[in-house]
């Protein structure tokens, strides 16, 4: 008789019901919103510290143990649901606890972390590591015991203090037997054994302080310190989830356009309330760069067989598109990070790009379904415009221009009678902006058939297309010249149209160049060489170019302006190249020189590789690589620098490195808008992430200019720092400064300790030590600055922090929450009164400073969750409240000594007007909020511009 109750579908299905039905029962055990089933586990005897989890032994549906991943609860962040539930079919190996001082130590030589180096410190959690670090540790002990390793890189570098800060070309390697970070899924699956934070080292019990690992009493369990001591890095990239089931995943592809990581557990500084199992970030954003005093890590080693990933497009994947060459590396050859590179996808018909500027090296997927070839990037970079049939191909084509980018725009068709084959991009010489497209790319080797087909070009100008315009006969998709001397296309021959003797096209003469021989993927260079590059099939005019006989597309052949061969480059061995194209908008500075990306086929015909050729010594640099990735197009600025700029151009606004930590790209943003605005803003916002999220500078009056240049992590001497070193240098017009007065973390001192940029990490970058060295150009803003700036790693005008003007557009509205965190002791600051004098102190030196220049100072206190109310605290970083009433007292008295000083206190003790709707968490506003504070601080300034 089948037993209902034991077949493993059957019981999975009641687990998972019982499970809903406990999450929305207000019942707390349920930790992960779900019962489970516990995988076996025995000591690995071959790789001390770990313990084997035999996860292949629990069978399901799915075919291995089940880790839920995420939650069903609406009340959780956007990355954290819904629930995915992932099977793990392979054993793997993870550390019963932490990586201790003595054991970085022990591998790495040193640590980063000054409690390390102290009496009885070796049993510490090691901290203040980042994922590169971590990923250097886990690499070198398995090459110490003689494993091949997981990750691969192509360079590194270090900080001031030894932290690695960049990897470039990192590449995780799941298929590889080695010491790695466990993935997310591998370490839930392990702290679900026993999950209980609140019998861990968390804010109640640890006096803010690390402990030794396991040294907190267990009732049970073969792991320690998950839910507390110190939070921990795992192997994935940070994507969003899917209800569906997975086996064998490790996250995303990569970290999309912020590079965000995943971390796990709670910390000694956490509340136990507000660890739950399915959190997997921090306070702020966190990218691979980033450390605290707070954030350790744990190992695994094992390999993950079939392993698979799931992008933002919610489709998992057993591949990746991979990118190759580090956004420096590509900056290197093409001259600058602002850089992007689009393709088609050939597995999934849509468009993918890669905008080095970010320095995250992500792939992004414009998923559509319109069908996507040839596209080519807009002379701004901005948008893409693609047809929907092939070179070479007959047939119906239509052709769309959308941004490039992931916003929700739908294409705008190019609405014409007849084809739209392969369009191009070109910028006539009374500056406007045309689309050049042919009415067929077929074959064109019989003569009347080509004369059919005829070459057009349409205008485009903010989203609107004029008249369609007929240039001549002949489908000429290669290109034409600047000088309109040439066009040149390719699909069975190379032909060429030469401009009549009075110089015009329209009326000029066809030709077919390379003795009538088959050629295809020609592309015309856009520098005014006139150099045409092309495939062929192996011919006897290639051959007797070259030397020797070759196959097919196995050499890129180059010929000067009248089709004589000048340059022949041979595909890497084992390749061949396909969908050549010229680099757009970069003029070489050698007569041969340039770049052509194009993709390789291996011998299986699959395009694996993108590829840029550089023409000059034929070297070819991997870019991407996946299964089929086709018709390549790079784009990068044209020339962007000042002719009578004088700035070294390996510092000047070299304000970042790639892949950098968030409160770094921030600063680096908050530059690019202070150079970008410097004759403009007469009004500045400054602060932590409180005002970042919470001022709208585009929303005030006419009258006010805004750049919010607010940022995180941040106290009052940085923003009194960042003012005296640049913004009272050079915002000539400013007339108001409004300042967050976030009194909660006045706990923070000056120097070091104060989370103070210009003294932690503004010595790692070149641009910021070379301003120094400049007494930060007091003596005038220096000719070409914004230029390098914008053309350094980390720039892009399309960023979350550019389009308002450095208001931080990523979060979306959600609550105050009902049970908001206390991350500091409320009664610290009574203690250590002397720090809140201090930060006074800094206030009243930014008004004082202002008051010497006709500034006028507005100190505003942002709305945080009523619910602090219901607390001993006054916000989320403590302060008593009865202290915190006094010292708002004090604060509101400085306008009687200077009446340059207003305090706008908008958080009223928690009694505000900011409804919940209104708010991202317990301490910041989401765009809604943004709307209403900002309103509120125009009307308020606008009263104040009337007494003057």
């Amino acid at each position: 008789m089948f037993n209902c109750f034991a077949h493993p579908l059957f019981l999975e299905k009641v687990l998972f019901l019982v499970s809903f039905l406990l999450a929305f029962s207000g019942c707390d055990t349920f930790y992960g919103d779900h019962v489970w089933l516990n995988a076996p586990v025995e000591n690995d005897k071959l790789h001390d510290g770990l313990v084997v989890v035999k996860a292949s032994k629990v069978k399901n549906s799915s075919g291995g143990s089940l880790s839920y991943l995420g939650t069903i609860s609406t009340k959780a962040k956007a990355n954290e649901r819904p629930q995915l539930r992932v099977a793990l079919d392979y054993d793997f190996s993870m550390g019963v606890h932490e990586v201790t001082c003595a054991e970085f130590k022990s591998i790495m030589g040193t640590t980063f972390d000054d409690r390390c180096n102290g009496e009885d410190s070796d049993l510490l959690p090691v901290t203040k590591v980042t994922y590169f670090d971590a990923v250097l540790y886990t690499n070198e002990r398995s090459k110490r015991e003689g494993y091949d390793t997981a990750y691969t890189y192509t360079t590194a570098s270090f900080d001031a203090n030894g932290n690695c800060i960049t990897m470039e070309g990192l590449v995780f390697h799941p298929e590889v037997d080695a010491y790695r970070l466990p993935t997310e899924a591998e370490w839930l699956l392990v702290a679900d054994r026993d999950w209980q934070p609140s019998i861990e080292w968390n804010a109640h019990n640890s006096g803010f302080e690390p402990k030794n690992v396991c040294s907190y009493p267990r009732l049970h369990g073969d792991f320690c310190d998950m839910g507390g001591n110190v939070k921990e890095w795992v192997s994935d990239w940070l994507a969003y989830f899917k209800d569906t089931v997975i086996t064998n995943y490790v996250g995303g592809p990569d970290g999309g356009a912020l590079g965000e990581r995943v971390v796990k557990g709670g910390s000694f500084r956490n509340d136990p309330s507000s660890i739950k199992l399915y959190n997997r970030g921090d306070v702020y954003i966190v990218t691979s760069a980033a450390k605290s005093d707070y954030l350790g890590f744990r190992i695994a080693f094992g390999k993950i067989p079939n392993a698979v990933w799931m992008g933002s497009d919610g489709r998992a994947r057993e591949s990746r598109i991979i990118p190759m060459a580090s956004a420096t590396v590509v900056k290197n050859n093409i001259g600058t990070y602002r850089t992007k590179l689009v393709f088609r996808n050939d597995v999934t018909g849509n468009l993918a790009y890669v905008d080095y500027v970010n320095g995250t090296l992500s792939v992004s997927e414009i998923v559509d379904t319109l069908d996507s070839y040839h596209p080519d990037i807009s002379p701004d970079g901005r948008l893409v415009v693609f047809c929907t049939g092939m070179e070479g191909v007959s047939g119906k084509s239509v052709a769309y221009v959308r941004p490039l980018s992931l916003g929700k725009e739908k294409p705008l068709k190019i609405n014409v009678k007849g084809n739209v084959s392969i369009p191009r991009w070109r910028v006539l010489e009374n500056g406007d902006t045309v689309i050049v497209y042919v009415s067929d790319a077929g074959d064109n080797k019989n003569e009347s058939t080509f004369k059919s087909t005829s070459t057009w070009q349409v205008k485009y100008s903010q989203g609107r297309f004029g008249t369609p315009q007929k240039l001549f006969d002949g489908a000429y998709h290669g290109g034409i010249s600047s000088d309109n001397k040439l066009a040149v296309t390719g699909a069975r021959l190379l032909r060429a149209r030469i401009a009549s003797s009075n110089g015009t096209l329209a009326n000029g003469r066809d030709t077919v160049w390379y003795n009538g021989e088959q050629a295809c993927n020609v592309s015309l260079a856009n520098d005014g060489s006139k150099r045409v590059a092309f495939l062929d099939f192996g011919g006897k005019t290639g051959a007797d170019f070259v030397g020797k006989s070759y196959r097919t597309h196995e050499r890129l052949l180059i010929a000067d302006s009248t089709g004589k061969l000048i340059k022949a480059i041979a595909a890497p061995d084992g390749f061949s190249f396909d969908h050549a194209e010229w680099a757009l908008n970069y003029i070489s500075s050698k007569p041969n020189g340039g770049f052509i990306v194009a993709t390789l086929t291996n011998p299986n015909g699959a395009h694996t590789k993108v590829v840029l050729v550089n023409v000059d010594d034929g070297s070819v640099l991997n870019l991407a690589e996946g299964d089929e990735l086709w018709h390549p197009c790079i784009w990068r600025p044209q020339n962007y620098i000042p002719e009578k700029s004088e700035l070294d151009p390996d510092s000047a606004g070299v304000y970042l490195h790639p892949a950098d930590q968030w409160g770094n790209i921030l600063m680096r943003f908050k530059m690019n808008l202070l150079w970008k605005y410097r004759d403009s803003a007469n009004v500045v916002i400054l602060g932590s992430s409180r005002p970042m999220f919470g001022v709208s500078p585009t929303r005030f009056s006419q009258q006010f200019f805004v750049v919010n240049l607010a940022q995180t992590p941040n106290s009052i001497y940085m923003s009194r720092d960042f003012l005296n070193l640049y913004i009272l240098r050079h915002l000539k017009n400013l007339k108001y400064i409004v300042v967050s007065l976030d009194i909660d973390f006045w706990h923070k001192q000056d120097g070091i300790y104060g989370d103070n940029f210009f003294y932690n990490e503004f010595e790692n970058y070149p641009g910021y030590v070379y301003d120094r060295n400049h007494d930060y150009w007091s003596d005038g803003y220096p000719e070409g600055l914004l230029e390098y700036t914008e053309n350094s790693v980390g720039s892009s005008d399309e960023s979350i922090y550019m389009k308002d003007r450095g208001r931080c557009m990523v979060a979306a509205c959600k609550s105050w929450r009902d049970d908001p965190e206390i991350e500091q002791d409320s009664n610290y600051l009574d203690a250590h009164w002397n720090l809140i004098e201090n930060s006074m102190a800094a206030l009243v030196s930014i008004i004082k400073e202002a008051a010497k220049r006709n500034i006028r100072v507005v100190g505003l206190i942002f709305p945080q969750s009523p619910a602090y109310a219901k607390t001993g605290s006054f916000g989320r970083y403590g302060l008593r409240r009865s202290s915190a009433e006094k010292l708002i007292s004090e604060i509101e008295n400085l306008k009687k000594e200077y009446p340059n000083f207003v305090l706008m206190d908008e958080n009223k003790m928690g009694k505000h007007e900011y409804p919940d709707n209104m708010a991202i968490d317990e301490d910041h506003l989401c765009y809604g909020g943004s709307v209403l504070l900002t309103a509120k601080l125009d009307k308020f300034l606008l009263s104040w511009e009337a007494k003057k």
